[in-house]
Formats: C-alpha cells, sequence, structure tokens
C-alpha cells in the first residue's frame, strides 16, 4: 500500500486497499470461502497459461459515497454479465453471476473506510487469469483458473483533472486483437501500449491516441468517443472491434433523457472538421468517466473543437451522470447497488 493522506492524489490505480477477494477454480465452480484477505501478492506456477499465453482479462468499475453517506456500486450487474462474457470468449472457466457478485460486494464493504469523498471514488478491479502449469498448451484453454478482486481509492483518471484532452488519430495500427475486441482482456490493452507510448514521445502533450483503423473512429486505448452538439449524440454503433463500455451505454440512456437524438453509428476521420466546427468531443469509460475532448492531431492538422474547452453539452451530461453516482439525482434506471459501508 502505497502511504498518503490523500490516495486520489497518486496516480490512478496505484493505491491499495487493506483487503482482497480470491477465489480458484475446480470441478464444481470456483470456491470461495466466504471472506476477505489481506491485499498481498498471489501465489502461482511459472509455468502458469497466463505467463506464457496470455489468458487473462479483467473488469473496472466503481463504488461511490452517496450523499447520505452510504455507498453504492454503480452498475455492477452489468459489469458481472460482461466479465461473465469475456471469460467465455476467452475460453477461462465462467464464474457463476452470484459468486463473483458476492465476492465483488465482499471486498468493498471490507475496504468501505477507504472510499473517498465525491468527486473521488473506489475503484473496482476483478480479474481472471489462467493457472494450468502447461507451457505446450498454446492451442489448448486453461482447465483452471484464478479469480481475484483488489480496490484502489482513485480521484481523476487523467492527470491535471478535469481539463480538455489532445487526442492523435491513428489509422493504420489496430486498437485491439480482432477476435476480442469487445472483451477487457489483457491483449488488447498491450495492442495499445506501444503505438500510444511511441505516439507520445513523437508528439509531446498529446493524452491518447483515436484509433480509426478502418477509417471509422472507434476507442482510444482506455475509452469510447463521442461527438455531440446541442441536439444529437453520435458514438460508434456496436460491433466486436471495440470494447461495448457500461458508462457508454449509461451515456446513451441519460443522453436521450435529456432530449438528445442519439445516433449510433460509423463515426468518419473526415466528419471530425465539420464536428469541431458546431460541436463537441469527449472520451467516456469507468475511469475517465466523461473527459471533454479540446483538439484532434490528424494528418499533420490540428483540429480544435469550438474554442478548446470543454464544451457546454459535455459537461451537462457528465454532471447529469455523475450526480446519479453519487446519490444527488433520482436513480431512474436503478443503476446503483447500495452496499454496507
Amino acid at each position: 500500500m502505497n502511504p498518503t493522506s490523500d490516495p486520489t492524489a497518486s496516480p490512478f490505480g496505484t493505491v491499495f486497499c487493506k483487503y482482497m477477494s480470491t477465489a480458484r477454480s475446480s470441478d464444481n465452480g470456483y470456491v470461495y470461502g466466504g471472506e476477505v484477505e489481506p491485499y498481498g501478492d498471489i501465489a502461482f506456477s511459472p509455468a502458469a497459461h497466463v505467463l506464457h499465453y496470455g489468458s487473462a482479462l479483467f473488469e473496472g468499475m466503481k463504488a461511490h459515497r452517496q450523499a447520505d453517506g452510504t455507498l453504492a456500486i454503480f452498475r455492477l450487474d452489468d459489469h458481472v454479465r460482461r466479465m461473465q462474457r469475456s471469460s467465455i470468449s476467452m475460453r477461462l472457466p465462467a464464474p457463476d453471476f452470484d459468486l463473483l457478485r458476492t465476492m465483488i460486494i465482499d471486498t468493498v464493504e471490507a475496504n468501505s473506510r477507504e472510499v473517498p469523498k465525491p468527486p473521488g471514488s473506489l475503484y473496482i478491479r476483478p480479474a481472471l487469469v489462467g493457472t494450468e502449469p502447461n507451457i505446450g498448451a498454446a492451442a489448448t484453454p486453461s482447465s483452471s483458473a484464478l479469480l481475484f478482486i483488489v480496490n484502489c481509492p482513485v480521484g481523476d483518471y487523467f492527470k491535471g483533472g478535469i481539463r480538455p484532452l489532445t487526442l492523435l488519430l491513428e489509422e493504420n495500427i489496430p486498437r485491439t486483437t480482432p477476435q476480442f475486441g469487445m472483451v477487457k482482456a489483457g491483449a488488447n490493452y498491450a495492442m495499445a501500449l506501444g503505438p500510444t507510448l511511441d505516439a507520445m514521445a513523437a508528439t509531446p502533450g498529446i493524452d491518447q491516441l483515436l484509433f480509426a483503423t478502418d477509417g471509422g473512429i472507434s476507442e482510444t486505448g482506455a475509452a469510447n468517443f463521442f461527438v455531440l452538439d446541442d441536439d444529437r449524440l453520435v458514438t460508434r454503433s456496436l460491433d466486436s472491434s471495440f470494447l461495448h463500455g457500461v458508462t457508454r451505454a449509461s451515456i446513451i440512456e441519460l443522453a436521450s433523457d435529456l432530449g438528445y437524438v442519439v445516433e449510433e453509428r460509423s463515426i468518419q476521420a473526415a466528419e471530425l472538421q465539420e464536428w469541431a466546427l458546431k460541436g463537441e468531443a469527449f472520451l467516456a469509460g469507468t475511469a475517465a468517466v466523461i473527459s471533454p475532448v479540446g483538439t484532434i492531431l490528424a494528418k499533420g492538422e490540428s483540429i480544435q473543437f469550438g474554442d478548446g474547452l470543454p464544451g457546454v453539452n459535455t459537461m451537462k451530461l457528465r454532471d447529469a451522470l455523475v450526480q446519479i453516482q453519487n446519490g444527488k439525482a433520482d436513480d431512474g434506471h436503478q443503476w446503483l447497488t447500495k452496499v454496507a459501508g
């Protein structure tokens, strides 16, 4: 644990809570003793499938301190279901819905004293890795797996808080491995890491790459992409090439509630200049929440959205989402799961 009086001031995901939970697969499902354990290292074989063949996936969600002092997890069941789908896609033993849900709640409740006040939150990271000790299993799945959950008190994902981000358009290198685009697989993040670091070194000041491999914009390495104006919200329609974000789905519903016309369709790179003249852009994800985009660098051209500052509509949507997450607005969609704490 990283000692600090304000964990939200540390880089996102670098401070860990006191407790975690683990469960190992068996012939009868995952074995969880019903008790959390102290946060610490995990042991498995150096021949474990995950170390050689990348059988790793994860989820990311948040618990928020409510206006009345209680604690709630945002869209818990949706994240549990997505992790189940991911495990099936990765050919790992799928955890039972109720077991995974219980483990997440148990871990959050055990760490409830470490949940920061808004605008901070508790980041929840369930992960699943293949543990079968078999280095000859390149063409076969791991028959055993380890499921574990850790928590982090966090502040803003992007350094500098809520500020206009600068993105660099990438039209050649894919963001994800084709088979697992919609899965939170470790391989997808490894795919984006090198190109992102190279781009940041070559173009100082950018925050993320915006991938548009087929000419149609998909996502950055950390979030889904949206454009909007006073009337419309547009984001890429779902396919298997990019992550089906839970925050993305929430924003679509909220935008509809607020009277925006929602379009789910391909967004072509050639459209960006037109949107910049009349509208706004932002990124959305569990970690990023809603993060405004000020500038996109594309083919040597700097495309600035409006005056380059966070847009009015972007901040309107962000406020509507955060108000629900923090219990300051009516949870009409029943997205919050109250837990002890």
